[in-house]
Parts: C-alpha cells; structure tokens; sequence
C-alpha cells in the first residue's frame, strides 16, 4: 500500500534543515487583547515540538 502523507499534520509542522520539527503556539485566534504583551509577542514565535512526539508525527509525513 502506498504511502501518503497525513495534510492535516503537514499543514501544522514544519522541518527544519536540521531536522527539528516547528509547530505554532496555540490560541492564537482570538481573545488576544486581553493577553500581556509579552504574552502577545511570544505567541508570534514557533515552538520546537516535544522529543516525545517527533517519531510519530514523522511516521505521518513518511515524504516530507
């Protein structure tokens, strides 16, 4: 059977050229302005994904 990559998960993680794997910080979509601003602006940052989920969320991107 063929491989095929999970969308959802490719659409929410992203490679890195070193092979660390991105996600965006959650609730960021709304109810923002009641947040600190430092809170505010640590939101705009990528997050690196736990070691503990790296070897599934690769197992569902086998072609990214």
């Amino acid at each position: 059977m063929k491989l095929k990559t999970k969308k959802t998960v490719a659409k929410r993680i992203q490679i890195t050229a070193t092979g660390k794997l991105l996600k965006r910080k959650g609730g960021q979509d709304h109810f923002n302005s009641r947040e600190s601003g430092k809170v505010s602006r640590n939101k705009r940052r990528d997050i690196s994904v736990s070691k503990r989920y790296v070897r599934n969320l690769m197992s569902l991107m086998p072609h990214a």
